[in-house]
């Protein structure tokens, strides 16, 4: 096909992005261009500039970033701002260099303030304070927010933000050290099983809601957005479902039709206690989520057991 859009996806060996290049390489409207991080580390400016000169894709989506748990951003917070403000800056300026006109920046939900009010609405970006523990991280992120929002004014370009809530999917990380929540407690549960513990350890009281959206929607959002024009430039994604931790941990365990019992570790931080996202602007514009957590967490649990332990 002649007219194939060729789309540059930035992270693409990442949750996020290697469900972006899944879900686009099934639809032959598009060339895809990806590149491996030793031959395009995205924090070298000179070599990000110079590939999307090089290459001039029709369209950006921008999903690589340095991403972590609470322990992870509270230990490396210079880490967490540098990196990805180097990344965001070299893709977002690079694309518009090379005359890139549609860009989708993936943001997260973390940017908003702590005490947000609920659902969380795009109007209250920058209202209040930030979750300290990471902090870093959302000032990151916010700086690529507005890159997008002023690039695209300024230079009359399509570079919107998309604002996911708490993703989870395939090829996620499972370091206990660095990763988020759900694929945490996904290892906790199942190693407990694999070694005959009765019981689970948690960070926090367990209590904080968390809103979850499975990868696959997200890059459903990212495609549907990145050549629509629309007269906003964030959009919030969610499913404006929510459970408590305890709960997520509960749900899991029924699946795997076993039940441990929870300790709470409350020295621990909790994090955010809630932060539901209002994704009503997303959907009035055409987009909505499609895969049910339950649906979701069985391909996610069958993931795990197929490529991270040989058997439970």
């Amino acid at each position: 096909m002649k007219n194939k859009k060729k789309i540059f996806i930035a992270g693409h060996n990442g949750m996020i992005g290697s469900a972006i290049l899944k879900k686009l390489k099934k639809n032959n409207k598009y060339t895809i261009l990806c590149e491996d991080k030793k031959k395009l580390n995205l924090t070298d400016q000179g070599k990000v500039f110079k590939f999307l000169k090089k290459h001039k894709p029709d369209g950006v989506i921008l999903a690589a970033a340095k991403v972590g748990g609470i322990l992870d951003n509270n230990i490396n917070r210079a880490s967490f701002i540098y990196e990805n403000i180097s990344i965001q800056s070299n893709v977002i300026h690079g694309s518009y260099l090379a005359g890139v006109k549609n860009l989708i920046f993936l943001g997260s939900s973390c940017i908003y303030p702590k005490s947000s009010k609920q659902p969380i609405k795009e109007s209250y970006l920058l209202s209040n304070y930030l979750e300290k523990t990471n902090e870093p991280y959302a000032i990151a992120k916010i700086a690529g927010l507005k890159l997008c929002e002023n690039y695209s004014s300024q230079y009359s370009l399509n570079y919107k933000t998309l604002m996911p809530c708490n993703s989870y999917g395939e090829n996620d990380n499972y370091n206990l050290k660095s990763s988020h929540f759900l694929p945490a407690l996904i290892k906790k549960i199942i190693e407990a099983i694999r070694i005959n513990e009765d019981s689970i350890i948690l960070w926090g009281n367990g209590k904080p809601l968390r809103e979850l959206i499975f990868s696959e929607d997200i890059a459903s959002a990212c495609i549907f957005f990145l050549n629509k024009k629309t007269k906003s430039q964030i959009f919030n994604i969610g499913t404006g479902i929510e459970y408590s931790i305890e709960q997520y941990a509960k749900l899991i365990m029924k699946h795997l039709n076993i039940n441990l019992k929870i300790i709470y570790d409350k020295k621990k931080p909790n994090g955010t206690l809630r932060k539901l996202l209002d994704s009503s602007l997303a959907n009035k514009n055409g987009w909505k989520h499609q895969i049910s957590f339950e649906k979701g967490i069985s391909i996610v649990i069958n993931d795990y057991l197929k490529n991270h332990i040989k058997k439970i």
